[in-house]
């Protein structure tokens, strides 16, 4: 049950501060960037990619750090996972697409590592207050 607790937890921070990011800090830079390429949003894989972030940060960051007992475990896996994850998007579409923009890359690639970073740091630092573990 307690593996459930902070996903939960996991995702709904994920979501805010990406909600954030996306409607705020960087929509006009995307809009500037990358309106050529946008389109509707297509919600199904919208969803898909947050359930399974939010699964690879639970496996492999937050659940590791609360068996170390430690939130800095969880803020430097989850800056490495969401490092490599962000990468794997920005770094193919930088490859296959003519004129995708360097400065995306690097500003998703800086973006990744931190909301890894936090989301996972977050977690575990509330599960292991509230004794989730």
């Amino acid at each position: 049950m307690n593996y459930v607790k902070m996903y939960i937890t996991a995702l709904i921070l994920f979501l805010l501060i990406d909600a954030l990011w996306l409607t705020v800090i960087a929509k006009n830079m995307y809009k500037q960037y990358l309106g050529y390429l946008m389109g509707d949003v297509v919600w199904w894989a919208v969803i898909t990619f947050y359930v399974l972030f939010i699964i690879g940060l639970h496996y492999f960051c937050i659940i590791p750090a609360i068996n170390a007992q430690s939130a800095l475990h969880a803020f430097y896996a989850g800056a490495l996972f969401g490092l490599v994850s962000y990468a794997t998007y920005d770094l193919t579409n930088q490859a296959t697409i003519k004129g995708w923009p360097v400065l995306i890359t690097c500003i998703d690639l800086l973006w990744g590592a931190f909301i890894g970073a936090t989301v996972s740091a977050l977690t575990a630092k509330i599960a292991l207050l509230l004794k989730w573990h």
